[in-house]
């Protein structure tokens, strides 16, 4: 347990329950090597930390955007708690240090690494809520998720962007775009992908990704800012 006390400086958050604290990392492979750790696995704390965070993020967006209606509210909410919002987040807190995982999944990179990641985001919230209660939690949240909203909202990360670029280049030139996948590396199970969009034969942008469908968004992303279509 004398692991986490490291992250517990660079974060500023005592736990008073040393073992919940461990518990939020601790991934269901990890138990199957080792049994006797001590602590049950982390995924009841997600379930109670997916429910905290969305509390949290949704009374922030209300009270903050009072003009704001429903649909964009959703919207940013999505943008703020997806999987590779906080797998993001979780990284910049260097979480990925701290995982208990089996020798297996500890080699799992990529997507799977993106899941494992943003589900012990959600872990350690639903522990900081029943160890430290909702005020502290409510602040950590605010400094290190909801703060990142304004460039959330510059970059259009809250857009589907794919459908907006279809829509609008169906609107202004006619045609309907298409993807290609430009480039694939890596394992089976962690890899990566460079897709291209394309109007007719025209490649106009392209964008990386975990997944086709990460790159294929990536790409539309960055065709709605080379057409200045945002």
């Amino acid at each position: 347990m004398e692991k986490f006390s490291e992250l517990e400086e660079k974060l500023n958050i005592s736990f008073k329950d040393k073992n919940l604290l461990a518990q939020a990392f601790c991934h269901r492979s990890y138990l199957n090597e080792n049994p006797g750790f001590g602590t049950g696995h982390n995924e009841r704390l997600e379930f109670l930390g997916d429910a905290v965070l969305e509390l949290i993020v949704s009374e922030r967006l209300f009270l903050d955007h009072p003009d704001e209606g429903e649909g964009s509210l959703t919207s940013w909410r999505a943008a703020l708690v997806n999987s590779k919002s906080l797998s993001k987040t979780a990284r910049e807190l260097d979480f990925d240090d701290f995982l208990l995982l089996s020798r297996g999944e500890r080699k799992e990179k990529g997507k799977a690494r993106q899941e494992i990641l943003a589900n012990t985001f959600e872990a350690f919230v639903g522990a900081l809520y029943l160890d430290r209660g909702y005020k502290i939690c409510k602040k950590f949240i605010e400094a290190h998720l909801t703060a990142k909203l304004p460039s959330i909202l510059e970059n259009h990360e809250f857009v589907d962007c794919k459908s907006r670029f279809q829509e609008i280049a169906q609107e202004k030139e006619k045609v309907t775009p298409h993807y290609e996948v430009l480039k694939e590396w890596g394992p089976d199970h962690a890899k990566n992908f460079v897709a291209g969009i394309f109007l007719g034969e025209k490649l106009v942008a392209q964008g990386e990704g975990l997944s086709k469908q990460e790159a294929e968004e990536a790409a539309a992303r960055e065709g709605l800012k080379k057409k200045k279509w945002n």
